[in-house]
């Protein structure tokens, strides 16, 4: 059951203090919590790095010693958090991990559903939902709005990373280690005569999202079609978009409520749903 907006605005409940929980050394439980917290590091530094990393990497980016990191990787590995990279000269993220991110689409989707739908509402417009997915934007959600949209993509649709508002919005929210690794595999396939066709061309315009948090696609994907994008961070540092595609011919006098709409539901979620701690 979703919350409400009023209780998802008020404040979050103050943890319990660890000398309230009886028979518990708070030493003992100090010492666990910060595990737990050095092994979410760890996971979210492989979930950057598809391919993989040396321990070495790793605790140089988690500012951890080897052995340190070394000890928690062969924890989760036995959980199937964690597995050997290809060839055996690093660690990934483990099979168990996918299980997860597929209970967290659905969840992911819960959460957000409110907001998806209200920006339906204000706008007019169909909105989707994204995630990245194998270096694609995959809709996992979709409400569909008043206004009338050509061709409606239905849930489950891929869409490439360079020339959908959507996909740039899911890569600007990459690190460059991460987009280095991404930029080998995009082929700028020319969809439209409006595709963008380099990767230069592509990287202004992630610059650009970062700097707006909004991404703009311009028939790029499909001549007229444009659509404007946000991302965001889900649980478990999932990356999520949220987009709104339009005709061309009403984007041309809706860009900049579409734009402001989407800041408003970025901002939103961000203060409550998916609000960091």
């Amino acid at each position: 059951m979703r919350k409400s907006e009023s209780s998802v605005a008020a404040a979050a409940p103050s943890p319990t203090p660890l000398s309230e929980y009886p028979g518990e050394d708070p030493r003992a439980a100090r010492a666990g919590i910060q595990v737990i917290a050095r092994a979410a590091e760890i996971l979210r530094t492989l979930s950057s790095h598809p391919g993989g990393l040396s321990l070495g990497a790793i605790a140089k980016d988690v500012d951890l010693p080897r052995s340190t990191v070394q000890r928690i990787v062969d924890a989760l590995g036995a959980e199937g958090l964690t597995m050997s990279a290809s060839g055996g000269s690093g660690v990934r993220l483990g099979p168990a991990i996918l299980s997860l991110a597929n209970a967290t689409k659905f969840e992911i989707a819960d959460m957000v559903r409110d907001a998806l739908v209200d920006l339906s509402k204000a706008t007019g417009e169909t909105v989707d939902l994204s995630i990245l997915d194998q270096n694609k934007a995959v809709f996992i959600d979709q409400v569909q709005g008043t206004h009338v949209l050509r061709a409606v993509s239905a849930v489950g649709a891929a869409f490439p990373l360079h020339c959908s508002a959507n996909g740039k919005a899911l890569l600007a929210m990459l690190d460059d280690a991460a987009l280095a690794k991404v930029k080998g595999k995009l082929k700028f396939e020319q969809l439209t005569p409006h595709t963008l066709r380099s990767w230069e061309d592509l990287a202004k315009d992630i610059e650009s999202t970062r700097a707006t948090h909004v991404a703009v696609d311009r028939e790029e994907n499909s001549l007229g079609i444009c659509a404007v994008a946000i991302g965001l961070l889900g649980p478990m540092d999932q990356r999520i978009a949220i987009s709104v595609p339009t005709p061309t011919h009403r984007f041309v006098q809706s860009e900049a409520l579409l734009t402001e709409k989407l800041v408003e539901c970025r901002a939103r979620l961000l203060a409550g749903p998916l609000r960091r701690a």
